[in-house]
């Protein structure tokens, strides 16, 4: 039986896409390893987002081909979002490369797969109308108690720093029907906590129904009994309605946890990036959520040192983020794209005021994160455990509904000997630092 390797590289979307891939490979008899060194097939699923992750997938790729040269290897397949986008130029650049997979024909993979076995080196862009639905196999690669789930793909906002629109397609969703199918698979597999996906979360079924229709698929998903909780990720303000709020409030399996990209809050860089949003929309959303969710936490993420950022456009920023005390904070350095409307802007910031200000952004953030996880201490939080400490027996670790998978801290819980991942257990915060939480088990 032939063996292939797999490596995912950027955002859960991606991952996605990369179990579709895994389920196409197992039915078409093919095992799946961890170790490379095993791979008869070596695929890399890219990202292209910005220079650095542009950097990490050319650096894999050239490992993996390592991997051709001292062990198993016979096949190198690049697949996703540098692919598509640089097309045949990446093929004539990368000779190591024997097969190249659009983000449009994951479904083709077994197409590549087959030529690259047989000496034939092929590139194959798909369609970006294409979408994978319930049918089609996939295997998840996360814990066995949480999931991705993408219910939309493509992106129509036209950010003017963002590629997404070039290489993912016009935004679109998947039906409704398609997606409880497919959690309705998911629970029946032990899958206990969902985290919904798309390019722009809060826009889903506006290209399917003519509005905004995410209200509606919550409350399908919440009336499956097996799933405990339902969290919202790269949620944009424009369709953040009033209706959805009052949803999220009332739904206790909807995890009062909003990922929302505000990107910056000056007009004149908002309307710069071809954001749809001004300071006070945002402002009074914010206001909005946290007076109508309760205990809810916001994450959001930043932009420093887009074109044209005046030391006045980024101290309002950083006034902003003062003031507001978000629960978590991704800020990113400004990385000039080429095919986006910003690449050719004038007034670029050069990169050491880039990251001065992104330094400057994070040491205020975790001076906020760390006093708001002080503030915890003494409350009461339900955990989703993950984990058990190797060298600590007794200490257990997890995340509660405020942290969100592979990019927030993490919860760990003393002296609780019992509890095994995928257990949802209550807890009391008796310490909080910057990133993580430290509590006991409440057991009576």
């Amino acid at each position: 039986m032939l063996k292939a390797g797999f490596i995912s590289l950027g955002c859960a979307k991606n991952l996605v896409d990369t179990e579709v891939m895994l389920g196409a490979l197992t039915t078409n008899h093919i095992e799946i390893t961890p170790n490379p060194e095993q791979a008869d097939i070596l695929i890399v699923n890219t990202c292209s987002f910005i220079d650095s992750a542009k950097e990490e997938s050319i650096t894999t790729i050239l490992q993996m081909a390592d991997y051709k040269k001292t062990h198993n290897c016979r096949a190198l397949i690049v697949a996703g979002c540098l692919g598509q986008r640089y097309k045949q130029g990446l093929l004539d650049e990368l000779p190591e490369v024997d097969a190249i997979v659009g983000t449009g024909a994951w479904h083709r993979i077994m197409e590549a797969v087959d030529s690259a076995l047989n000496g034939e080196r092929i590139l194959i862009i798909g369609n970006t109308e294409t979408i994978y639905d319930e049918t089609m196999p996939r295997i998840t690669t996360t814990p066995v108690y949480t999931a991705y789930v993408k219910i939309a793909e493509g992106c129509n906002n036209c950010c003017s720093y963002c590629v997404i629109p070039l290489v993912r397609g016009h935004f679109r969703s998947r039906k409704i029907e398609s997606i409880v199918a497919e959690v309705k698979d998911l629970a029946a597999r032990g899958i206990k906590e969902i985290n919904l996906i798309a390019q722009d979360t809060t826009s889903y079924g506006v290209d399917l129904y003519g509005t905004p229709h995410l209200t509606q698929l919550l409350m399908e998903l919440v009336a499956i009994d097996e799933i405990k909780w339902i969290r919202l990720l790269y949620c944009y303000p424009k369709y953040f309605t009033d209706e959805l709020i009052e949803v999220i409030a009332s739904q206790p399996k909807i995890c009062n946890y909003i990922d929302m990209p505000l990107q910056h809050v000056h007009d004149d860089i908002l309307q710069a990036m071809n954001r749809r949003d001004k300071r006070a929309d945002i402002e009074q959303l914010l206001s909005k959520l946290r007076s109508s969710i309760p205990n809810v936490a916001i994450r959001t993420s930043f932009i420093v040192g887009f074109p044209g950022e005046t030391e006045e456009h980024y101290q309002s920023l950083r006034q902003f983020v003062q003031e507001q005390k978000f629960d978590k904070v991704g800020v990113f350095t400004y990385s000039r794209e080429e095919d986006t409307v910003a690449y050719d802007m004038n007034n670029q910031i050069s990169d050491e005021i880039k990251q001065e200000r992104y330094h400057d952004l994070m040491s205020l953030q975790c001076q906020i994160s760390e006093e708001l996880n002080k503030s915890l201490e003494g409350t009461m939080i339900d955990v989703l455990v993950e984990g058990r400490d190797t060298e600590q027996p007794a200490l257990v670790f997890g995340r509660s509904y405020r942290e969100a998978l592979d990019i927030d801290g993490q919860v760990f819980i003393e002296n609780d000997t019992t509890s095994q991942p995928g257990d949802i257990i209550r807890a009391k915060v008796i310490q909080g630092f910057t990133y993580d939480l430290v509590a006991e088990k409440i057991t009576s």
